[in-house]
């Protein structure tokens, strides 16, 4: 099994910025295979794909909405992945996804899936 602990959501202003955290755990997690990402749900809407990075962290990619705010990192020697957000906006409020497994589903085809492992989300929430 992979554990995922997400961490470092909250209640910021517009123009803001806050940084996720995620801590990846257990038996199964390979950090030389798995990709992993960050997704984002909105109330009503569906989970979406906001970025995600390949096993060594040195490709990653972003959705268009928060592409040049947000960046992404991974410490594959602490077995974390953090989603630097900058310049936040009130439709960036959603449960923040953090996820790990096929490079090609979560990254490539940004697509959620039971078949990977998720975490149980923070909330950020921007005010006008």
């Amino acid at each position: 099994q992979v554990q995922l602990v997400e961490s470092g959501g909250g209640l910021v202003q517009a123009g803001g910025s806050l940084r996720l955290s995620c801590a990846a755990s257990g038996r199964t997690f390979n950090k030389y295979t798995m990709a992993m990402a960050w997704f984002r749900q909105a109330p009503g809407k569906e989970r979406e794909f906001v970025a995600g990075v390949n096993w060594s962290g040195g490709t990653s990619y972003y959705s268009d909405s928060v592409q040049g705010r947000f960046t992404i990192s991974r410490n594959n020697a602490e077995n974390t992945v953090d989603l630097r957000m900058n310049s936040l906006k009130p439709e960036d409020t959603a449960v923040y996804y953090c996820a790990a497994g096929s490079y090609m589903r979560l990254v490539v085809n940004r697509t959620p899936s039971n078949d990977d492992y998720w975490g149980q989300g923070t909330q950020v929430t921007v005010s006008p």
